[in-house]
C-alpha cells in the first residue's frame, strides 16, 4: 500500500488537473477524443478535487483514459503485474459501447492499474425492477421519490452506506485476481468475483452469500497461502 498518488508536488496539480478534465464526458452519445481543450472552470474543479478541497461529485469520466491518467501517476519500473496497483476513486467513470454507441457508467476496469469506483458501485448495477415501476408511479402521482429509497434501501447501496466498504473489499479481490490469473471474474453468484450487473447481485455476492469465494478460487488463496 502506497498511499494517495494525488500527492503530487504542487506544480505537478494542474498538469494533471488538466488530463483529467480533458476526459470528462459530456454527453454519454458522444464519444470524446481526449484532443478538446478543457474550459479553465473545469481545470480549476479538478484542481480542488486532487487538493482534497471538494468532495463534489456528478462528473463523468471516461473510463480507460482515466485509466491511463492514474497509469502516468506510477513509477515506469513498477508497471509489472508482480504487483497489484489498485486506484481507490470516487470519480464516476463509463466506458464506451460499440453496440448502441453511448457510454455506460461502470463499477470497475483492471488492468496496471486497476480503478475501481465509489460512485460506480452506487450507480452503474443497475437497481431492483421494483425500484423503476415505484419511481415512474411516484413522479405521476407528484410524490417525492426519497420515499422508493427508504422502502427499498436493502436492496440496492447508496451514498454513506455502511456496507460499501465491505463490497470494496470483493472488488479489490477481482483486481488482485485479475494480476493473479488475468481473469477478474468468477460466473458463481456466490462469489465475491461474481460480475455483477444488478445491484441485488452485487449485494448477494459480496454480502449475503454464505461464503467468500466459490471452491475453484478458494483453492487459489489457499495455495498462495502455503507458499
Amino acid at each position: 500500500v502506497e498511499g494517495n498518488p494525488f500527492t503530487l508536488r504542487p506544480e505537478k496539480i494542474p498538469e494533471y488537473a488538466r488530463k483529467i478534465a480533458a476526459i470528462r464526458i459530456q454527453d454519454v452519445r458522444h464519444q470524446i477524443t481526449g484532443e478538446d481543450e478543457p474550459l479553465y472552470g473545469e481545470i480549476s474543479f479538478e484542481e480542488k478535487r486532487i487538493r482534497g478541497e471538494t468532495k463534489a461529485v456528478g462528473v463523468i469520466y471516461d473510463g480507460f483514459r482515466l485509466q491511463k491518467v492514474f497509469s502516468d501517476l506510477l513509477a515506469p519500473a513498477g508497471l509489472h503485474l508482480r504487483s497489484s496497483h489498485i486506484f481507490l476513486t470516487n470519480r464516476l467513470f463509463a466506458t464506451w459501447g460499440e453496440d448502441d454507441c453511448r457510454y455506460h457508467a461502470r463499477t470497475s476496469l483492471y488492468g496496471v492499474p486497476s480503478v475501481i469506483s465509489t460512485t460506480g458501485l452506487i450507480e452503474a448495477p443497475a437497481r431492483p425492477r421494483e425500484y423503476y415501476l415505484l419511481k415512474q408511479q411516484y413522479e405521476l402521482l407528484g410524490k417525492n421519490p426519497l420515499g422508493i429509497k427508504e422502502q427499498l434501501k436493502a436492496n440496492f447501496l447508496d451514498y454513506d452506506d455502511e456496507r460499501l466498504t465491505e463490497v470494496v473489499k470483493g472488488y479489490v479481490m477481482q483486481a488482485v485476481f485479475y494480476n493473479l490469473t488475468g481473469n477478474p471474474f468468477c460466473p458463481d453468484k456466490g462469489c465475491r468475483l461474481y460480475n455483477a450487473h444488478w445491484q441485488e447481485e452485487l449485494i448477494f455476492a459480496q454480502i449475503e452469500s454464505e461464503f467468500e469465494f466459490c471452491p475453484y478460487h478458494a483453492r487459489i488463496l489457499n495455495s498462495l497461502n502455503e507458499r
